[in-house]
């Protein structure tokens, strides 16, 4: 019985804060009579919210991420609402790099209306961006299925939190993992690693329960140690300005971060993103 009714508070409370959030688009299409009394400036789509309401939204969206990973919404509310600490670190990590604080002055967005496909295509095969490209469309997954953030309390740390989630397809086609549940466990150990947020860490944790058997032999055995390896010891990944890198060599890219190829080739046989 607890539960449903955890669910429950919990999407009363959602609709709540993104009823919010509409009135933050009314302010930026129009001078609403809404603008002194919802919208605080940070960024647009910005939900602000207390400690409480970041709690009860953490915990709530954790439950239900836990029984569908595959609710992207209650993923993205779950990282949102935990990882302050961890955004600062990998916003400090960004600034101390030129690379990546290219990346925090220009703010590129990963996007459909941001890529050129046809020069993507154009590169030749084992390219960074063809490679990139390859993995689109083997998982039919897209750039624009990434949410945009609304509960960081932070203009910095909120776009931080944006390119973490624009990145993470370009994660898999560096460690050459698919979007199947094995791969997106691969990817969330190595980013457990990499960025130390708390929802990595928890899908990390509970993702692996989803596996089976033969899966499980093969995560704990090779992919696992080879991920938190790497996601220790490579570049900060973020501070990548992979916009500028279609045309490296992934396997330049990789000895540039640190990362090794993985020790199992995994294909795309499940084609739904996480």
């Amino acid at each position: 019985m607890l539960l449903p009714v955890l669910l429950g508070r919990l999407n009363r409370l959602h609709y709540i804060l993104i009823s919010k959030a509409v009135c933050v688009h009314q302010v930026h299409s129009s001078s609403s009579v809404c603008a002194d009394s919802c919208y605080d400036g940070l960024y647009p789509g910005h939900i602000h919210t207390t400690p409480f309401q970041k709690a009860m939204l953490a915990l709530g969206s954790g439950v239900a991420a836990l029984q569908d990973p595959y609710r992207h919404d209650m993923v993205a509310v779950l990282g949102e609402t935990t990882g302050h600490l961890a955004l600062m670190n990998i916003r400090d990590k960004m600034r101390n790099d030129p690379e990546g604080y290219t990346i925090l002055t220009e703010r590129p967005r990963i996007r459909l209306s941001t890529l050129d496909l046809k020069e993507l295509a154009s590169l030749p095969d084992g390219s960074f961006g063809r490679e990139y490209l390859r993995f689109l469309e083997e998982n039919l997954v897209t750039p624009d299925s990434r949410a945009d953030v609304k509960y960081v309390d932070d203009e910095e740390l909120a776009y931080v939190m944006q390119r973490y989630r624009e990145v993470h397809d370009l994660l898999h086609t560096l460690l050459g993992m698919p979007t199947n549940m094995l791969g997106e466990v691969a990817v969330k150990w190595f980013e457990a690693a990499q960025t130390g947020l708390p929802m990595c860490a928890l899908g990390a944790v509970l993702g692996p329960l989803r596996l089976n058997a033969r899966r499980l032999q093969s995560l704990f055995t090779s992919l696992g140690p080879w991920a938190l390896q790497n996601g220790h010891r490579s570049r900060c990944v973020l501070s990548i300005f992979y916009e500028r890198r279609w045309a490296q060599s992934i396997e330049d890219l990789r000895k540039e971060l640190n990362i090794e190829p993985p020790p199992v080739i995994l294909t795309a046989t499940n084609r739904r993103n996480i």
